[in-house]
């Protein structure tokens, strides 16, 4: 039986990549795991960065738009990202670490759990929470080498925000068609999550009757959702467009298959394959260390080099 799994990643948009790398990387401790290019604009960078492998439900990815302005908030937007660790203690330990690094944060609640708030340096909206009793995928592997100590490592991607005009018409699309679960509701936000009900499938929609946001640094793009294989993949987009929604059609991305709709509020949902995966070109001890390029790219790579700045 074909099922969503989860999340498999959620992109954004930045305006500097070095920048970017210094918070994820040295701050958060997360690894970057590939150092690439935007497959359909090669002239912007496209870092993405996760636990040891780049598991998919870890990934984080960012688009770097050197001219992008700011971002005008509004509704019809993907407002908000949850990122999971294995303790409480570990909520602690990263607001002495942003206060440290003189980071604004705020300890708050989420369903009855501390969290930790705090935004990025393009503004996105953030939180750590503690996964508690909830099962995360078996794959997820801890990085070694990351500034952060093992123990209190950011594990994967939790609770992910979207902010809608129409609830109900989103509330659909995740039960109906991705067969989501309703598991709570909370100041006016329902929660939802996919088959296997863990909080690394967990989706918050939230009623905001404003104008749709003007996306620019720190906004996201897409929340990419897990699907096993490229030809359950087909089965999706079938049943995608006979609900009447418009699809880009299965794209070969090298490391996964995957391809994106809109729902009726605007949000752009991508479908993408596990495999094979973003190890695939590249020797695990040295992964992300240098600009990996698809193969359909590969002998544009001078011109393409040419046009990035080298980041540390």
């Amino acid at each position: 039986m074909r099922m969503i799994t989860g999340h498999h990643h959620i992109s954004m948009v930045i305006k500097n990549a070095q920048e970017n790398m210094t918070f994820y990387r040295d701050v958060l401790g997360l690894r970057l795991v590939k150092k690439t290019v935007n497959q359909d604009d090669p002239t912007m960078y496209h870092l993405f960065y996760g636990d040891k492998t780049g598991s998919p439900g870890t990934v984080i990815t960012f688009f770097e738009m050197k001219q992008v302005g700011r971002t005008h908030r509004g509704s019809n937007a993907i407002t908000k990202l949850g990122l999971l660790v294995e303790t409480e203690a570990t909520i602690d330990y990263f607001k002495n670490r942003f206060d440290m690094h003189h980071i604004p944060s705020e300890l708050t609640t989420y369903r009855n759990k501390r969290v930790l708030q705090f935004t990025d340096p393009d503004g996105l909206e953030l939180m750590l929470i503690d996964k508690g009793e909830d099962d995360v995928p078996e794959f997820w592997e801890k990085w070694d080498q990351s500034t952060v100590p093992t123990e209190h490592q950011i594990i994967g991607m939790g609770p992910v925000e979207m902010t809608v005009r129409r609830p109900k018409k989103l509330a659909s699309v995740l039960t109906e068609l991705f067969d989501y679960t309703l598991v709570d509701t909370m100041e006016g936000a329902q929660i939802f999550r996919s088959a296997l009900e863990n909080s690394a499938s967990e989706i918050i929609v939230k009623e905001l009757d404003a104008p749709t946001e003007r996306p620019g640094r720190g906004s996201v793009h897409h929340l990419a959702i897990r699907v096993k294989n490229v030809e359950e993949m087909y089965e999706w987009e079938r049943e995608i467009k006979e609900r009447g929604f418009v699809s880009t059609g299965v794209i070969d991305r090298h490391y996964f298959h995957s391809f994106y709709f809109r729902d009726s509020n605007g949000i752009v949902f991508e479908l993408a394959t596990d495999g094979p995966g973003l190890a695939i070109d590249e020797e695990m001890a040295t992964l992300g260390e240098r600009i990996t390029l698809p193969p359909f790219l590969e002998e544009r790579r001078e011109e393409i080099e040419h046009h990035l700045q080298p980041l540390t």
